[in-house]
């Protein structure tokens, strides 16, 4: 029987260690949306190919998570993430560096080998620490790393870009990095005992379950609609809603504000009743894409709908991740990086979506209605899993429960 909520104990400070390397890397993953126009004028590219800088980041991101989680699988939790937020912090210097547009590629991709794993792992040690009511919460207290990065970090890095150059933004999340590293090994508990791990071939069999692929598909739908929107933020803010470059910054600290009261909502309806939370956040988040389009031209209204936008979205982390890591049996951590790699696929695909909407001559304004359809499309999914889920046998419902 869990305790009410006021006489709950306190959530554990290493959660709190975890959130502060989500903020560092959900900084450096979301920044380039507010630099876009920087980039591409420095480059000497295309805002387009300043957008695929993003698809880059989070295809290394969905490639590499898989590899590197089952590759560090014997490797203590705890050493993993330690040397993931190492290579993040490098990784930064090296854009802050870049000379040209495939370097600050390559340099890019490196950073995101980090990320996966990272929110990986640290989900699976988020939950270990506390109780099976609160495992939700936890794992959105650790997100709310990636929503504070988006109201606080991002806004500043965008500032930042556009009074000292988009070098400067890397060098301060290069910075950022350094301390998160410290706070993580400073606070994180180490694990106690040994922990037997599968072997790299058997943590793969987790693809082999249904209800697992279900749950990725489901994540890359919903976050693919959202960024095929939110990664031309910028433009669509400047060029259709007609806000000039300088509001473009505050009106991205409204998204983050809205991201938080999200992400925490989404956890806490997840702890009650998961299935249910999946149902409704996958389905107002297509709603809101679409209402986002009938109040392009209207500039206050576009705050408003920029707020819920972020709201919407990030009530989907904890059900997505908690119903993935509910499917995954004995491979949680390889299940859980696999599902970061799917919200950064989403990512890719929906900056691919948009830039493809855009070339093609349907616009800025198209975009929302576009992106409307596609968290419509992982509603749909979310509703055939859980039916599948039903007319499971008893047995083997009970079987699952046991592995996980």
């Amino acid at each position: 029987m869990s305790l009410p909520a006021s006489r709950r104990s306190p959530m554990p400070v290493a959660l709190y260690a975890l959130t502060a390397g989500a903020f560092g890397i959900g900084t450096t993953e979301f920044v380039i949306m507010g630099l876009l126009m920087q980039v591409a004028a420095d480059l000497q590219v295309t805002i387009a190919a300043a957008g695929l800088l993003i698809s880059g980041y989070a295809l290394g991101v969905f490639f590499g998570a898989p590899l590197l989680t089952a590759a560090t699988g014997r490797l203590p939790r705890k050493t993993v993430l330690v040397a993931l937020m190492v290579v993040f912090t490098l990784g930064n210097l090296a854009c802050a560096l870049a000379p040209n547009y495939t370097t600050l590629m390559i340099a890019r991709v490196i950073t995101s080998l980090a990320h996966g794993t990272f929110f990986g792992v640290g989900a699976v040690v988020a939950t270990g620490l506390v109780g099976e009511d609160r495992k939700a919460s936890a794992i959105s207290i650790m997100f709310t790393g990636l929503t504070v990065a988006t109201l606080l970090g991002v806004p500043a890095g965008a500032w930042l870009g556009l009074q000292a150059g988009w070098r400067a933004t890397f060098w301060a999340v290069a910075a950022i990095g350094v301390v998160a590293t410290v706070v993580i090994a400073t606070l994180v508990p180490a694990e106690r005992g040994e922990r037997a791990a599968p072997a790299f071939r058997d943590e793969f069999r987790v693809l082999g379950r249904p209800q697992v692929l279900l749950g990725l598909l489901m994540t890359v739908l919903g976050f693919g609609g959202m960024f095929t929107v939110y990664t031309f933020i910028q433009p669509i803010l400047t060029q259709v809603t007609g806000f000039a470059d300088a509001a473009v910054s505050p009106i991205l600290l409204v998204f983050g504000v809205g991201m938080i009261v999200g992400n925490l909502l989404g956890g806490r309806l997840a702890d009650r009743r998961l299935e249910p939370a999946l149902l409704w956040t996958l389905a107002t988040l297509a709603l809101v894409m679409a209402a986002m389009g009938l109040v392009l031209a209207q500039p206050w209204a576009m705050v408003l709908a920029t707020g819920v936008l972020g709201a919407a979205a990030f009530a989907t982390v904890a059900p997505l991740q908690l119903w993935v890591l509910r499917q995954a049996g004995d491979a949680p951590s390889l299940a859980s990086s696999l599902n970061i790699g799917a919200f950064n696929l989403g990512n890719a695909l929906g900056a691919w979506l948009g830039g493809a909407v855009i070339s093609h001559g349907g616009g800025l304004g198209a975009l929302p209605w576009v992106g409307a359809l596609v968290p419509a499309s992982a509603f749909a999914v979310a509703l055939w899993s859980l039916a599948l889920a039903r007319r499971q046998p008893k047995a083997l419902v009970a079987e699952g429960s046991a592995c996980g």
